[in-house]
């Protein structure tokens, strides 16, 4: 017998958008959907938790699984990113309390850091959160937190805010995918109007559209793919996170999304 669920949904709409992976180096990759450190932020944000609260963060994570369904995976943006900063040496004998006071240093002590910064233009997800029964933030206090968070909300990165009500709904359904079917979104056309239908911006790939969701999640659609993601957040401090298990299918046409 197929009991029910209630999933908390809401949606990720911006002109960019930025999901880092791991870096390496001088390169900050982006992934093609929001990952679960991403979205755990961005409910933390919501909620007013701080970074170092890191036991309201960890009982918000264990509380929380979440699936993710892409109808448009955005266009690729590569930004060459260079900054001037002082030397740690040259910060010893005159403090920095903002960036104008680091700019006070002598030109010539410095330096510049280079780096390529990747996004995402355009893209369009929806996301749904299950709760684990672990305790935690009951999923109405989530949604009336995404409705008027107390911290802004960013798509990856502070110069990427979503463009786009993230128009947060509770359902019950049997399964992630049912759960979508139900959901009642507007279309980006009611919030975009002439810019859609003058084809100035893509709202939605040509199928099939990627649905991924996390082990333990009733999805109602055999995975096509199982990997590991290094997203699950360990510590906020140090950055330090850990692998979890993501599944993903491929939804074949409008009719298994929650699209009109």
């Amino acid at each position: 017998m197929n009991t029910m669920q209630r999933y908390l949904l809401f949606q990720l709409y911006g002109p960019m958008s930025a999901w880092g992976d791991i870096a390496v180096g001088e390169s900050r990759v982006t992934t093609p959907l929001p990952g679960r450190s991403a979205l755990l932020g961005m409910l933390a944000a919501a909620l007013g938790l701080k970074r170092t609260d890191e036991e309201s963060l960890g009982a918000l994570s264990a509380a929380t699984r979440f699936a993710v369904l892409t109808l448009n995976s955005g266009s690729f943006l590569r930004d060459y990113h260079t900054v001037q900063v002082p030397p740690t040496s040259a910060l010893k004998k005159r403090p920095a309390r903002t960036r104008r006071d680091e700019l006070l240093v002598p030109k010539s002590e410095l330096g510049t850091i280079l780096s390529s910064r990747d996004y995402r233009c355009d893209a369009l997800h929806r996301v749904a959160v299950e709760s684990t029964g672990a305790g935690a933030v009951p999923l109405e206090d989530l949604e009336r937190a995404l409705l008027k968070p107390i911290f802004p909300i960013y798509l990856g990165r502070k110069a990427c805010p979503p463009a786009l009500p993230l128009q947060p709904q509770i359902v019950e359904a049997r399964t992630v995918l049912e759960a979508f079917r139900i959901s009642n979104f507007d279309t980006p056309a009611t919030w975009l109007g002439d810019i859609v239908s003058k084809g100035e911006i893509a709202t939605l790939d040509q199928p099939p559209y990627p649905l991924c969701w996390e082990e333990g999640m009733k999805s109602g659609i055999e995975p096509l793919k199982t990997s590991a993601r290094r997203d699950q957040p360990r510590t906020r401090r140090r950055w330090q996170f850990d692998e979890r298990i993501e599944h993903q299918a491929m939804l074949e046409n409008l009719e298994d999304s929650p699209c009109t």
